[in-house]
Parts: structure tokens; sequence; C-alpha cells
């Protein structure tokens, strides 16, 4: 296969154990034939991803699921006809077969069908499954953008299948069906909405339920150290070295390194947060600060993502 046909390419070096980088609807996935231990293993090597973390798993459609998953429950068949093809994970009991490796040696799989259309075309080709963290250093800020995906690892970045800016730009929700239905991530399908078919859906406590990817306390951090401030502490007397990501314009005065705008829609306020925290990490600042968002049903994902990347933060600078 030549670069003329890239969906050709990328599935021949997927057959031959090698990782691709494919556009999803939420972020970059670093890709690699689910069935193939070795190129598993490839991504952790490649993320510095900790061995035992589980690996989310792609799909064209929920035909494939039976393959993966030996149970699925009504309850998944509902919820795949509504929002599948979309930024939705289902954590079920796998199928004999499905290696420790992409489980993190769980009796459980993360299964997802996504929507963008160049992962539907790789999929579809590929013809199984796709195993594909977000194509990013593990723990730090994910990519939307195939540049973010070549700014991470350089010349080590793979065969890269460009897709545009990511519709979504958080990671997809995560539900557990594996027992009692648990809500493991907020994400790009809102709470309320999955409960129109789950009815309550109780959010896991930590360290409850199966382990999922970004569900760590520290995650999606930036270099530049990171901390949520209130929104009456933003003030033109912030230190000058710092960046700052906030709702609204800089007050009259600021003289840090860099104001970032991020509005006050929550919709594009996802789309852009990280594309905004590596800009602000690149602004040579000697911190970041980010307003604190709303305490909102609209606002939980981006409020779960901005507290682990604080977290992650504050971590390192204990250590």
């Amino acid at each position: 296969m030549s670069a003329a046909d890239p969906i050709g390419l990328a599935c021949a070096l997927l057959r031959s154990g090698q990782l691709v980088a494919m556009p999803t609807e939420t972020v970059y996935g670093l890709a690699a034939n689910a069935r193939d231990d070795a190129a598993v293993a490839r991504i952790y090597a490649l993320k510095g991803r900790p061995v035992g973390h589980p690996l989310i798993v792609h799909l064209a459609d929920v035909a494939q699921v039976p393959a993966w998953a030996a149970e699925v429950p009504a309850v998944a068949l509902r919820l795949a006809a509504r929002f599948w093809p979309g930024p939705l994970t289902l954590i079920l009991r796998r199928a004999a077969g499905v290696s420790d490796g992409v489980t993190g040696g769980q009796d459980t799989v993360g299964l997802r069908v996504p929507s963008h259309p160049v992962a539907q075309r790789l999929l579809r080709a590929f013809g199984d499954g796709i195993a594909a963290p977000s194509a990013n250093r593990y723990g730090r800020v994910s990519p939307t953008t195939a540049a973010h995906v070549r700014e991470e690892f350089g010349a080590q970045t793979p065969f890269l299948l460009e897709g545009g800016d990511c519709e979504v730009g958080l990671e997809s929700t995560i539900v557990s069906l594996a027992g009692e239905p648990l809500l493991l991530r907020p994400g790009g399908i809102p709470q309320a909405d999955l409960e129109q078919i789950t009815g309550p859906l109780r959010r896991a406590a930590p360290g409850e339920g199966p382990r999922a990817p970004g569900t760590t306390v520290a995650h999606y951090a930036p270099a530049t150290t990171l901390s949520l401030i209130a929104t009456a502490a933003l003030t033109a007397g912030l230190p000058t070295e710092v960046a700052v990501l906030a709702r609204g314009p800089a007050p009259a005065g600021f003289g840090g390194r860099l104001w970032l705008d991020a509005g006050t829609d929550p919709q594009r306020y996802a789309h852009d947060l990280y594309a905004n925290l590596r800009q602000l990490d690149r602004a040579g600042a000697g911190s970041i600060l980010v307003e604190s968002v709303p305490d909102t049903a609209a606002w939980d994902a981006i409020r779960d993502r901005l507290a682990r990347a604080a977290a992650a933060c504050a971590a390192e600078d204990l250590a």
C-alpha cells in the first residue's frame, strides 16, 4: 500500500503489528490490533503507560460486540442503539480469548464505536477490534489535532491518519455494566442522557468498579504546574509569570504571560480545552491558573479533567 491509500496503509501496518495514530470524535488515539499482544505492548511502551491499565477496544459497529463480550445485557444494547457511534464506552464481561494486555488483567473489557468518519473507514476496512488509548505520553494532555500527536511523539510518531480537529475534544463517557451500572468517567455523553436509558446511574467512588482509562486521581496534566483558582481571585494583581485559562476577558492591567478566554459555553470550552492547555504550557510561564468552572451537570466532564490535571501537578510538586 502507498500513502495515496492511507486507510489501506494503516490497515497493513496494523496487521503487521505496528502502531497507527487515528482520529476519533473525542481525541486522537494510538491504535494497535487488539488481537496482537505484541502490538498492544508497543502502545504501553510508547506511551509509558503502566502495565495493567486497561485499553478501550474500538469497533466498527455493535454487531462486533459479541466477539469481545461474554455477556451483553439488554441495557447495553439500548445504550448502543442510542449513543453509538459516539463518545460512549461500555465496560462488559470479556469474552474468551480477549487478552490481558487489552483488559489490564481484569475480567472486563471496554468497548466503543467511534463516530469519526476516518475512524469508521479504518475500522470497517480492518474488520476487527482496534485498541486505541489517547495518543500522548501517559498522564499528559490528550491530543485533539494531528499536530498535537506530532508534538507529543516527535520522531517516534507512528503513521498518522489525518482527521482534522476532534469534534468533542474530551474523552468518552465510560459506563460499567459488569454488575450494577456505574458511571466510571464523565465525558461526551451527559449523565442525564444516559439515565433516560439506564435509570438512576451512580457515579463510582474512587477505586470502585473495574479499572478504566483516565480514572486515576492524577491525569490529563500539562508539564507546567496547574492550579484551579476561584473567579474572585482573577485580578490584575496576579504574578507576572502566570498563564491563565478563564471564562472571560483579562482584567485591565493583567501583566502575566498569557490569558486565554475560553468563554462560557461548556461545549465550546470542552472542544478547546486540551488545545488551550497545550498553548498555555508553551507560554513559558512559571505556573498555569485555571478559573474554576460551574458546579453544574453541563460542566461535569470538564471539572473532572481539570481536577485530575491539578491533582497530577500537585503530586509532581510533592515528589
